[in-house]
């Protein structure tokens, strides 16, 4: 069963949304049992933080889901994958710049990694970087990155997918388990 959630921004306040942003983002795993994330270090509109995040980003006009997620993955973590399923979908908000995000998650497993892609803005602004974590790290950084009100946005949204995404992992092992 998908996960959906809708989550409200409590860190900002809502004035009004003025336009829906459609994201493709992925929990990425690899057969060693490490998560793959992406480091941003920002000082922006937002504020200073720096954060984990999931690996994604915005769908392009009459791209499918899986093509974006996909492509997303090569330029941020120079990754080809297998999506493996459709974790859910997370809607929330960033009211700050009045933006609605509808976060569609897929749970990915590494095939191969190769150069990354990424913008000027990516690598100037955001200092993107990856970041291979085990399920426990991943959760502790998330808490650490909570620090920020962006960190906190983000973490609320990723944190409940991440938690599914490691329960699918582990009913995917016993199966496989059982059939032997």
């Amino acid at each position: 069963m998908e996960l959906k959630l809708e989550l409200q921004d409590t860190e900002w306040p809502f004035r009004y949304t003025d336009h829906d942003r459609e994201i493709a983002r992925a929990i990425v795993f690899d057969d060693e049992g490490y998560f793959y994330f992406v480091r941003a270090v920002r000082d922006d509109d937002f504020g200073k933080a720096t954060l984990i995040e999931t690996s994604g980003g915005g769908v392009e006009d009459g791209e499918e889901l899986i093509a974006a997620i996909k492509r997303e993955l090569k330029e941020e973590l120079g990754a080809d994958v297998d999506v493996i399923c459709k974790i859910g979908v997370v809607s929330d908000f960033y009211n700050l710049i009045h933006r609605h995000n509808v976060n569609n998650y897929f749970l990915c497993k590494i095939v191969s990694f190769g150069e990354k892609n990424l913008t000027q803005e990516e690598i100037d602004c955001y200092h993107l970087s990856t970041l291979k974590l085990s399920y426990e790290e991943a959760v502790k950084e998330y808490d650490r990155c909570s620090d920020s009100k962006l960190g906190r946005l983000v973490a609320n949204r990723e944190l409940p997918v991440l938690k599914r995404a490691k329960e699918i992992i582990d009913e995917r092992k016993s199966c496989v388990k059982g059939e032997k």
